[in-house]
């Protein structure tokens, strides 16, 4: 057996794909019409009720019991893509976790929850290069300290 994607109800899988496509950058892998797979590895169905043989009613929106999650190298920048976008509904205000992650979550246009949050290599490589230890950043940002050791290693700090 092989675990392939999970794959979220949508009402309109056009709107869905220009949704994850602008926001989120995500490349159509494959699109069967009413069925697409994003290259991010996951799918949206448009009529999930008929496919299935579910009452339309039991397909619920907002569940808030799955998020899809993302990160980005440039938090600010993808607030403002958002900003740009319109219409996008938040599902709260942005803010910074206890691990120094800075993440908001939102919805979909079918009310599906996705939380993005700033990428941890990225925020291993500010803290290293505002002058903390490597044993320092793992301690501030909750993470072992050969992660912030590999990030140190990767592209520095622009």
């Amino acid at each position: 057996m092989k675990y392939r994607l999970p794959l979220l109800a949508v009402q309109d899988v056009e709107r869905s794909k220009a949704f994850y496509g602008a926001l989120f950058g995500q490349k159509v892998s494959l699109d069967l019409g009413k069925n697409v797979t994003f290259d991010g590895g996951f799918a949206v169905q448009e009529d999930f009720a008929w496919l299935t043989g579910l009452e339309p009613a039991s397909v619920a929106s907002r569940s808030h019991n799955m998020e899809l999650y993302f990160e980005v190298d440039d938090f600010d920048a993808f607030l403002a893509r958002v900003e740009r976008y319109g219409g996008v509904e938040l599902a709260g205000p942005p803010k910074e976790q206890e691990w120094k992650q800075r993440v908001v979550r939102l919805y979909d246009p079918d009310g599906h929850l996705i939380e993005v949050g700033e990428d941890m290599g990225v925020i291993a490589r500010r803290y290293l290069a505002a002058g903390h230890s490597a044993q320092e950043v793992a301690a501030l940002i909750q993470h072992p300290l050969e992660f912030v050791e590999e990030a140190a290693a990767q592209k520095a700090f622009e």
